[in-house]
């Protein structure tokens, strides 16, 4: 979740905007709140992050605009390729609030690390032009992303996929998505594993968190009137892969049982890292070495190697 996505929920408009819904039943008005909702959700700072300091040399920058695309729109994407060439390689999913410059200080850590980094700016972010995103857009643009993903690391066993805050909600879709159609077509999942940092089991209970603790009434059915879900808690059972789950424990946004509750809902190998003194964004400068330790844990962790139906749920793995 973004840090801009909360003062603008502790605002007293949200509850008028929730109170309208309950009373006003015409399909404008409801159009309407859906549209604000969005604004709300995807309140994207413009221009460049003021702490960039521009790309190396040795990134690359390109566009992306597959068939479906509208007149002008695309995603803009870096791809910062490892030092060594045969090195894993993650696809990087942000959040709500900054595009890409703003990404710019997490991707340099991963990258590192010894991993070859694919990120994206969904439509509407940064030089990535569109309309303004929902959550249907945002999961196709990971889609979209992906494709070209698999093309520049074609070995499936050397792919991550890592979502930051919301973003981390968009690459639990995206891992399964990938699941099911392994699944379906009884193969491996074609990528290794998943890495999810400072994110929520759905938007719903994070607005609800929010709410609760900021509003001046708690009785507003706000998980109801979300049109945006975000539902990672039921999906990522359904992931088939060895996942990270991390967060800072300092968090001030987003609690860090969020990750506790979708890390007791996945299904081994996963590991959890809780950061001290992790906040919403510095838990992988904090976490230092014990994150990288965790990242290669991951690499190491044995994939099941075809789809399968679901096992039944472990104990927590440290």
């Amino acid at each position: 979740m973004p840090v801009a996505l909360l003062p603008r929920l502790r605002r007293r408009w949200l509850s008028l905007l929730c109170m309208a819904a309950l009373v006003v039943g015409l399909p404008v008005s409801c159009g309407a709140l859906k549209y604000k909702e969005r604004e709300l959700l995807f309140r994207i700072e413009p221009g460049t992050a003021g702490w960039y300091n521009g790309l190396p040399g040795d990134v690359q920058e390109f566009d992306l605009r597959p068939a479906g695309f509208k007149a002008g729109q695309n995603l803009h994407a870096w791809w910062w390729p490892a030092a060594r060439p045969d090195a894993p390689s993650i696809l990087y999913l942000h959040g709500v609030r900054w595009n890409l410059t703003g990404q710019a200080f997490r991707i340099e850590q991963l990258r590192a690390m010894g991993y070859s980094v694919l990120a994206i700016d969904y439509r509407g972010f940064g030089q990535s032009h569109g309309d303004l995103p929902s959550e249907a857009s945002v999961y196709e643009d990971a889609r979209i992303a992906w494709e070209r993903f698999t093309a520049m690391q074609p070995d499936a066993s050397k792919r991550l996929i890592y979502g930051h805050s919301l973003g981390g909600a968009v690459a639990i879709d995206l891992a399964a998505e990938l699941a099911a159609q392994a699944k379906k077509q009884q193969v491996a999942v074609p990528v290794h594993g998943l890495v999810i940092e400072s994110t929520f089991t759905s938007l719903g209970d994070a607005v609800a968190e929010v709410a609760s603790n900021n509003l001046p009434v708690n009785w507003l059915p706000v998980r109801w009137l979300l049109s945006e879900k975000f539902d990672s808690i039921d999906k990522i059972v359904d992931i088939d892969m060895p996942l990270l789950v991390v967060h800072g424990l300092a968090d001030p946004f987003m609690p860090s049982r969020f990750s506790q509750q979708l890390f007791d809902a996945a299904h081994p190998p996963k590991r959890l890292l809780l950061i001290p003194g992790g906040t919403h964004n510095n838990s992988m400068s904090l976490g230092g070495s014990q994150y990288r330790q965790a990242i290669d844990g991951l690499m190491k962790a044995r994939a099941p190697q075809i789809a399968g139906p679901s096992m039944p749920r472990n104990a927590r793995d440290s």
